[in-house]
């Protein structure tokens, strides 16, 4: 057959060619642009060739890593792909971190540029000289805005000199795409690096029946950070499928997120419980109803889901859907969906279902084992740790001497401890 590398330049090749009239829209302050952006995938194109020309005329060449320290904008959905595209990588930062740690991973990642949020500027600036490797900033603005940052420049300016094509060069599958960093139980944060063939894949996955079911048709809104975890996949999943995007801009609260999926009719989103929580809050005590009628399906990440809360969003015709992962596997490993016979079980069976995090997704393997390596029974009783191989699962941290401890024998040692039931449902009891 023939050779086809899997490269997210096809994917975004894919949105200009079959979608250009679909949509990204992204809430901005509602003091600028009404509120909103909005642009299309033929749009997100050319400006993702402009930025890699910009990015070639900072000095960015294949293999650079760069930076992107910001909220979940059009902007930062466009070094999602033109640093991958033009042979870089997209190393996305948590902003949440301490200054100490940020140091470490930007020196580490040993960042060329960084592209910078203007209202976070402060947090790099107090950080800029011990800042190793950064050769230039770029302010996601649009205008000159005051900064201490050395060899600084304005995103909009950069862009609006250079051009709207951009000759992209042929990659491999395995040539590193992105890059992102991990919380550490100890020590410092540890960096894990994603192929294009590993992003692809993951793409792919997201779209089957049985994972998240996305479509074209969908609107698709992440909650979850730009910074975390790859936003869980879904910037490449959305321009694959040529779906509408709406990101939720600069520090989203519960009314915004309501609002967004009120307005924009979105269909599908994806965050972390203490945002659903938040979301339940907000409607149950807003003067005017809100309706999010739109909404098929709501994904929920990063720590369980209590019972009340499947009840909760199921009283408003909400599907709550329970997914895991971890930066490590880029992210997703496991979907809580039922099984066809599981349909016509008792409601108090089917909670039993929803409160695990499910079956690992197509692609991937699992096991579970004792203390000395040994595989135990799935039964939904013993306890033991998760392992996880597959396509878009890391095989090691960059650069990091743990990766000795975490990856053997062709197996991610997740550090969770989970029961597996004879269904082959994951539930996460502990970490280890």
């Amino acid at each position: 057959m023939m050779k086809y590398p899997l490269t997210i330049t096809t994917i975004l090749n894919r949105a200009r060619t079959y979608f250009p009239r679909k949509e990204i829209v992204t809430r901005l302050p509602t003091q600028v642009s009404g509120g909103a952006h909005r642009y299309t995938y033929a749009d997100l194109y050319s400006r993702v060739c402009r930025l890699s020309n910009v990015l070639s005329s900072l000095g960015v060449e294949k293999g650079d890593r760069v930076g992107v320290f910001g909220w979940n904008t059009y902007r930062y959905l466009e070094a999602y792909f033109a640093a991958p595209c033009m042979g870089a990588v997209v190393h996305t930062i948590n902003i949440r971190l301490a200054p100490n740690d940020l140091v470490h991973i930007i020196n580490h990642a040993k960042d060329k540029v960084l592209l910078i949020d203007e209202d976070l500027l402060p947090a790099i600036e107090a950080i800029a000289p011990r800042l190793e490797t950064v050769t230039h900033f770029v302010v996601l603005s649009d205008g000159d805005g005051p900064t201490s940052l050395p060899n600084a420049h304005d995103y909009e300016g950069l862009m609006a000199q250079a051009s709207s094509t951009f000759d992209f060069p042929r990659l491999e599958e395995d040539d590193p795409a992105g890059l992102c960093y991990t919380s550490a139980t100890t020590g410092n944060p540890k960096g894990v690096t994603y192929s294009h063939r590993g992003l692809y894949l993951h793409t792919l996955t997201q779209c089957m029946t049985d994972s998240l079911a996305l479509s074209e048709r969908d609107v698709i809104l992440p909650v979850v950070p730009m910074f975390h975890a790859n936003t869980w996949g879904v910037p490449y999943t959305s321009a694959f499928l040529g779906a509408t995007l709406v990101l939720p801009g600069p520090r989203p609260d519960s009314e915004a997120v309501c609002q967004l999926i009120e307005q924009q009719k979105v269909t599908v989103s994806l965050g972390v419980p203490t945002i659903w929580v938040g979301v339940l809050d907000y409607v149950s005590r807003a003067s005017t109803p809100c309706d999010l009628s739109s909404l098929r399906m709501l994904v929920s990440g990063g720590s369980a889901v209590p019972p009340y809360m499947f009840r909760a969003f199921d009283e408003l015709g909400i599907a709550m859907v329970h997914a895991y992962g971890m930066t490590e596997a880029a992210p997703l490993v496991t979907i809580c969906n039922y099984k066809s016979y599981m349909e016509s079980w008792d409601d108090e069976a089917k909670m039993g279902v929803r409160v695990k995090q499910g079956l690992p997704v197509a692609g991937l393997d699992i096991r579970l084992v004792g203390e000395n390596g040994e595989d135990l029974p799935w039964d939904g009783r013993h306890q033991g740790e998760l392992l996880v191989r597959g396509p878009w699962v890391a095989s090691e941290y960059v650069d990091d001497p743990r990766s000795a401890h975490t990856f053997r024998d062709g197996w991610y040692h997740t550090g969770d401890v989970v029961t597996i039931d004879p269904e082959g449902y994951v539930q996460v009891v502990d970490r280890a």
